[in-house]
């Protein structure tokens, strides 16, 4: 199994600086399910920070197996094995005693086309009740322009991988947000020329 084990420097990079945040935001948020949990490096350590937290992972399949490479590894109780999320369709809400009131993201909203992104919204008006909190890391664009040269040669390089891809204006995002019942709370800079939004249920 460990040879399927994944690994993102990027992870490795930002997960502290994110943990400082989610150490407040989520203080007294009972069960997070993560949208894309990728290598699964972001569940094991914010499981090991937060234990007060349930963390339920999420992906499509073909990640599940790097995912469950680095739970097997890290033997966590309060994080959960993947459940499958695709944003093209209803989100499978884990059936738990404890009702998600958390939803983490990252690097994701760049990477999924802009109908997804917007479906991604709409599942959160759906799903979520009043007072959940909604974290969103990755980089945004304010007011059309690129807030970095690396990002905008990180734009060049997602449209190469996919056409669909791209990084997204801030302002369409509140809109979305806005629309699905979102109150932005805090718009955090984060290293490497990401933002960390966190939002709340109203």
């Amino acid at each position: 199994m460990m040879m399927n084990k994944q690994f993102s420097q990027a992870c490795e990079n930002n997960k502290r600086s994110i943990l400082n945040i989610l150490t407040k935001v989520f203080s007294n948020t009972k069960h997070v399910l993560e949208i894309g949990s990728g290598t699964g490096q972001h569940a094991v350590f914010f499981g090991q920070q937060l234990p007060h937290l349930t963390w339920q992972t999420s992906d499509l399949p073909i990640n599940h197996l790097g995912i469950n490479a680095w739970l097997d590894e890290a033997v966590l109780t309060n994080v959960q094995r993947p459940i499958i999320v695709d944003l093209d369709k209803t989100w499978p809400i884990p059936n738990h005693n404890l009702p998600v009131d958390g939803i983490y993201t990252a690097n994701t909203l760049h990477i999924i086309s802009w109908p997804l992104v917007v479906k991604f919204f709409e599942a959160i008006a759906k799903n979520l009740t009043t007072g959940a909190n909604v974290c969103i890391y990755g980089p945004f664009n304010y007011q059309g322009k690129f807030t970095s040269g690396s990002n905008a040669d990180f734009e060049l390089w997602l449209k190469d991988r996919d056409i669909n891809s791209g990084i997204r204006d801030i302002e369409a995002i509140l809109l979305l947000a806005n629309t699905a019942g979102l109150n932005l709370i805090d718009d955090h800079s984060m290293p490497a020329n990401n933002r960390l939004l966190v939002f709340s249920k109203i």
